[in-house]
């Protein structure tokens, strides 16, 4: 008895089309206005974003901040998946649930918290409280991305390192940092996207003069969009795009076949 495929309906095929004309039509457009003057075609856009200091003082700012909370997060990301993932103890249900709170919670609640924190505390406002509370939030994402590495897993692999000898730094070395490197790799990716682009939390936590990117485009769009806005989100959109090719090159590469 032959089985036939079941054809694809053109229905599913209209909306997967309408889907991505959606999703990347703004993003060109984006793209195109970025080189259109009342004149015609130019690149003069983004001269002056490479000619202004107080965007460049925001990008750097925000790269920073991203990269340090990034690392933070991915330090105790880990080592907190580890911990959940193959210890059991008393009360970790509850940690496994705060774990989710970050994700779930509005920013603007989130923000407005570490604020009032911060002020009872005594700190600051700057790039510090900014790269704390930027951890706060992205912590959570690489605890339940490397979760989800360490789940499929096979324990016996580390079982069997230790029975032959090696200490837990060796065996977390030599057999689980090279199996679960995915997931810390994916989570850090994520971790510094929700950083480099946050502007809610870094807005209540953000002090004089350490403005991040997306709050000096914010105060730029209050005087009506320019071309020179659209040319700086070109840019962020193909460092993006050019970092994601490379790092999925590299995995791919680097991955066991």
């Amino acid at each position: 008895m032959s089985s036939t495929k079941p054809k694809p309906s053109r229905f599913y095929g209209v909306i997967s089309a309408l889907t991505f004309i959606m999703i990347y039509v703004p993003l060109a457009t984006l793209v195109v206005f970025s080189f259109r003057a009342p004149t015609g075609w130019t690149f003069d856009w983004y001269t002056k974003i490479f000619s202004d200091q107080q965007i460049i003082e925001a990008l750097g700012m925000s790269f920073f901040v991203g990269t340090v909370s990034t690392a933070i997060s991915i330090v105790l990301g880990t080592a907190a998946a580890l911990t959940l993932e193959r210890t059991r103890f008393k009360g970790r249900g509850a940690f496994d649930i705060l774990t989710h709170i970050p994700i779930i919670m509005p920013e603007t609640v989130m923000g407005l918290s570490l604020l009032i924190w911060f002020v009872f505390l005594g700190v600051t406002l700057g790039s510090f409280s900014m790269i704390v509370a930027h951890v706060t939030f992205t912590l959570s994402y690489v605890i339940i991305t490397v979760r989800t590495r360490l789940q499929g897993m096979d324990p016996q692999m580390e079982e069997a390192a230790r029975d032959l000898g090696a200490s837990p730094w060796q065996t977390f070395w030599k057999v689980t940092f090279p199996l679960v490197r995915p997931g810390i790799v994916s989570g850090g990716l994520l971790a510094f996207t929700l950083s480099f682009d946050d502007f809610l939390v870094t807005f209540f936590t953000a002090g004089a003069g350490s403005d991040t990117l997306p709050m000096k485009i914010y105060s730029m769009t209050k005087y009506g969009v320019s071309p020179e806005i659209n040319a700086l989100s070109t840019l962020m959109l193909v460092l993006t795009l050019v970092g994601v090719l490379v790092i999925g090159a590299r995995e791919k590469l680097s991955s066991p076949r």
